[in-house]
């Protein structure tokens, strides 16, 4: 997937999920997830590298963040439509797992960057908060969209210089489904996982 291959380190600082206080705001709940990814990060006992150790305490950090079934609904399209709901409660899981480890694996290129953020822009039950991921002389825009649920404001789909992540998913998606059909994507997924696990494990 070409857009895991270039997105930013901040996006994967957020793509894992879970509970946090009701009472924060969207700008509150990225701002502070990312802050304290960013703690985790620095005090990594090898920067080159995202261990166990390291990978437990970022889940700790990050788990609820994101509403991984409304993902996984958006990337999926139309299909979801025809899936029980076991098919898509096992759906979002292999979801998640690849988000965990196609974008946490990328938290070993943090090195030092920092991060600004803009002021939340709320619209009824919907939020996007725009940050930027500065590199040096480099800027990368990095824009959170967020939606109020019985949980909180959880994040629904990050754009990356203007780039849908969910968007790109879907088209990626679309093409092995027009190519084999559900079942096909499903067992792709989790050949991919398989080998991203093996990889950490080697």
């Amino acid at each position: 997937m070409k857009f895991i291959q270039r997105i930013t380190v901040i996006a994967a600082m957020l793509l894992a999920t879970s509970a946090w206080a009701a009472h924060e705001g969207p700008r509150e709940v990225i701002e502070n997830t990312v802050n304290q990814l960013i703690d985790v990060l620095e005090h990594r006992e090898d920067s080159s590298v995202i261990s166990s150790k390291d990978r437990e305490a970022i889940r700790q950090v990050v788990e609820g963040r994101f509403d991984y079934r409304a993902m996984a609904k958006r990337s999926l399209g139309k299909p979801w439509k025809k899936l029980d709901d076991a098919e898509r409660l096992h759906f979002t899981e292999v979801f998640r797992d690849l988000l965990e480890r196609s974008y946490g694996n990328r938290l070993s290129e943090y090195k030092g960057q920092k991060v600004v953020f803009s002021d939340a822009e709320l619209k009824n039950n919907k939020a996007r908060v725009k940050s930027k991921v500065i590199d040096g002389s480099r800027e990368t825009p990095v824009e959170y969209r967020l939606h109020q649920t019985d949980n909180g404001w959880q994040v629904y789909d990050i754009r990356i210089e203007g780039t849908s992540m969910v968007r790109t998913f879907y088209q990626d998606f679309k093409s092995t489904l027009e190519n084999g059909g559900y079942p096909k994507l499903l067992k792709t997924l989790e050949e991919k996982i398989a080998k991203l696990k093996a990889k950490d494990q080697s």
